[in-house]
């Protein structure tokens, strides 16, 4: 990696890490359409890495509030999800695949907006743990599926429930992919040289968190998934 994509890509990481720091999860959404702009080979195993840090940093920092029976309720769903998402990037159409995603989110964002109040329920995390699997395996974007279902949870429980859940999702997303041979040395070296700027910005989010803290996450939750998934669309369609 050129100094100059190094410092390009870490400006990026280090808004992604902010953002995951202040709502719970973001990195990715913003990383993965700017990142594979600039590099191709940086997406999904160094943002999977990158992710695996974050999420590491942010369960230290809120341990005592995760909700450990719905991590374990979404991990149910993430590791046939994982495999899904395995044979996605052997086998999909990137494009085509970029454009299900983003609609699918989407379409969780509209019915939120209108009607359809998600709760954390097992099926529903079961569900929401296969999709995030399917989808952060092959995309790295695993986040919005169960962000969803927490949007109107206190900022802290949802932030240490899915640093939880992303530690042990992006740890089997990793050990999947190493294991069919779609991982080398030098995208998980990409990964560890990115960490520092990543640390950089979930440092920026500590004093920044406690502000979204007593309004709850939904606004912030939908407006950033929103986003995520029609930028998403437009990538895959101009792509």
């Amino acid at each position: 990696m050129s100094w100059g994509l190094l410092a390009v890509a870490g400006l990026v990481v280090a808004c992604g890490g902010l953002l995951q720091g202040l709502i719970g999860f973001g990195l990715a959404l913003i990383a993965v359409p700017l990142l594979a702009l600039l590099d191709p080979a940086l997406v999904p195993v160094p943002v999977l890495v990158i992710a695996c840090a974050h999420a590491m940093m942010s369960l230290a920092r809120e341990f005592g509030h995760v909700d450990w029976r719905g991590v374990g309720w979404a991990m149910l769903g993430r590791l046939p999800g994982t495999a899904v998402g395995i044979w996605i990037v052997n086998a999909l159409d990137p494009r085509s695949f970029g454009i299900v995603v983003g609609a699918a989110v989407l379409a969780c964002v509209l019915l939120s907006i209108t009607s359809w109040r998600p709760h954390p329920t097992p099926p529903s995390l079961v569900t929401a743990g296969v999709a995030s699997g399917s989808f952060g395996t092959a995309t790295s974007i695993g986040g919005p599926m169960v962000a969803l279902l927490y949007q109107n949870q206190a900022g802290p429980q949802v932030r240490a429930t899915l640093a939880a859940f992303f530690v042990l999702g992006s740890g089997a997303s990793l050990a999947g992919l190493g294991a069919t041979g779609n991982v080398t040395a030098h995208q998980l070296w990409s990964g560890v040289l990115l960490i520092p700027f990543l640390v950089a910005g979930f440092l920026l989010s500590g004093p920044l968190r406690t502000r979204l803290d007593g309004n709850g996450m939904r606004t912030p939750t939908l407006v950033v998934s929103g986003a995520s998934a029609v930028v998403l669309i437009v990538r895959s369609v101009l792509s």
